[in-house]
């Protein structure tokens, strides 16, 4: 680990220790919302501390071995002691760094997932759906829950656009780096002669904004239209004009919802989620002059980027913002088996924000 990176742990476990003392004062107690800030920052740490103290044991054990290794009679048992030491040590380096990188604190919360077709016509339309597809297939693998929240179907399949949140534990945190253009090369169902058509649709990831205080929207800015629901909903679809859609005059963001019977409970799902999108532009906003630099662009909700390639005719997917990130496994990735890709993202992540660190000094 460079010293650098180790002054930090170093620094952490130092703030670990003072944290103890403050939530030790009465005088913090009595103060709760700070008594919860420092509570919070504190079982955060808890993991860095716990690795710190299993890495100074491993250390104790390998010098424990190291003593013994010219023994005749116990060489071979501390040769299996170090073996085993130098392995501890070498995976809680690991697992050291990786708490090093700064958490979100948005990571472990949900996310709203917006996928529209892009250029392609009627197949940008069925390959937004085959992504929709993908990633609720992915969300069941991880036990999280989907919702629909609007959708516009294609005219021969798949959609327009649709919106969904999703709700799981680490949901953000696992998907926040899809967000932009995914490509599809293969040959659409209408086309008679076999050609290989390239068509695109947008990914946008924008996380749930549950903690702190919510994003105040005047009402003046706020332009509302409501109409008949095209989704489920029985003999009430089409009924009833229960849909919302909620234009953000200033920004020009728009969102709807057009899942509930009611127009109240549509209301308050739209604008939830143009909270969302608000916080989410004005975090881009800040993260511009950094994550220019970055090949994830994380949290960013860029989707002019051109990030993955679907080649169906090779069964191939490339990730392109990562050199040799390419799979032939198309068919299993389309049906949820998205791990190696997510895999692959985070720790790219993670080596990102280290070299940022490393560099900070």
């Amino acid at each position: 680990m460079l010293p650098t990176l180790r002054r930090k742990l170093e620094a952490l476990a130092e703030r670990r220790e003072e944290l103890e003392r403050l939530l030790a004062d009465p005088g913090t107690a009595g103060d709760q919302q700070r008594f919860r800030a420092l509570s919070r920052e504190f079982s955060q740490l808890e993991p860095l501390s716990t690795a710190l103290a299993a890495e100074q044991q491993a250390r104790a054990d390998l010098d424990g071995a190291l003593a013994l290794r010219d023994d005749p009679e116990l060489s071979a048992l501390a040769g299996e002691e170090i073996a085993a030491s130098q392995a501890r040590l070498d995976a809680l380096d690991a697992e050291l760094m990786a708490l090093l990188v700064p958490r979100d604190a948005r990571d472990e919360g949900g996310l709203y997932l917006e996928i529209r077709a892009g250029t392609g016509g009627d197949e940008a339309a069925i390959f937004a759906g085959d992504l929709f597809r993908m990633y609720t297939r992915y969300a069941e693998r991880q036990g999280w829950r989907v919702e629909a929240e609007s959708a516009s179907p294609g005219e021969h399949g798949g959609f327009r656009e649709v919106v969904a949140r999703v709700e799981g534990a680490g949901a953000y945190a696992r998907l926040k780096f899809e967000s932009g253009t995914h490509r599809v090369q293969r040959v659409p169902e209408t086309e008679s002669q076999g050609r290989i058509h390239t068509s695109a649709a947008t990914v946008a990831i924008i996380p749930v904004e549950e903690d702190g205080e919510p994003i105040e929207l005047n009402p003046a800015d706020l332009k509302v239209d409501t109409f008949r629901s095209s989704g489920a909903g029985g003999q009430h679809v089409n009924k009833t004009d229960s849909a919302i859609r909620i234009t953000h005059v200033p920004s020009g963001l728009v969102v709807e919802s057009q899942t509930e019977r009611s127009q109240h409970a549509n209301r308050d799902k739209a604008m939830k989620r143009l909270r969302a999108m608000l916080a989410e532009a004005e975090a881009a906003r800040r993260a511009a002059a950094t994550a220019a630099s970055r090949k994830l662009q994380v949290g960013s909700g860029d989707r002019s980027q051109r990030i993955r390639t679907y080649n169906y005719p090779q069964g191939r997917i490339t990730d392109h913002r990562v050199e040799g990130l390419t799979l032939y496994d198309l068919p299993n990735v389309l049906e949820g088996a998205l791990e190696p890709l997510v895999d692959r993202l985070l720790q790219e992540h993670q080596t990102e924000e280290l070299a940022r660190l490393a560099d900070a000094g």
